[in-house]
């Protein structure tokens, strides 16, 4: 599968985060994230192995009970299962890798 660039194609998921399904096959999905600063991911943990890459902005990241400053450029890895949260301290754009695919993030 081959994804062309493009600014469709993205969806609220909770207030100030949006994101957009780049690509995916049967066991991986790749999404784009836009993040407004002053919002965020509330705590969480999902069956799903979660990646991701920092484009731009910065980030406050909680994976377990360890806080990290996320800056463009700096990557991290959410074992399936783990409580995590981000709070979003500027506008931000991440890419995420989840496997196995999380089919709510699918278009319709």
């Amino acid at each position: 599968m081959i994804t062309k660039q493009g600014s469709k194609g993205f969806k609220a998921l909770i207030d100030g985060v949006r994101m957009k399904p780049l690509v995916w096959e049967a066991k991986t999905l790749l999404c784009e994230f836009h993040m407004e600063g002053g919002y965020g991911l509330p705590s969480h943990s999902h069956i799903y192995e979660q990646a991701g890459y920092l484009i731009s902005g910065k980030l406050k990241f909680r994976i377990d009970n360890e806080w990290h400053d996320v800056v463009p450029g700096d990557s991290w890895c959410v074992p399936e299962n783990v409580e995590h949260e981000v709070r979003v301290i500027e506008d931000s754009i991440a890419i995420e890798v989840f496997v196995p695919v999380r089919e709510e993030y699918l278009p319709e």
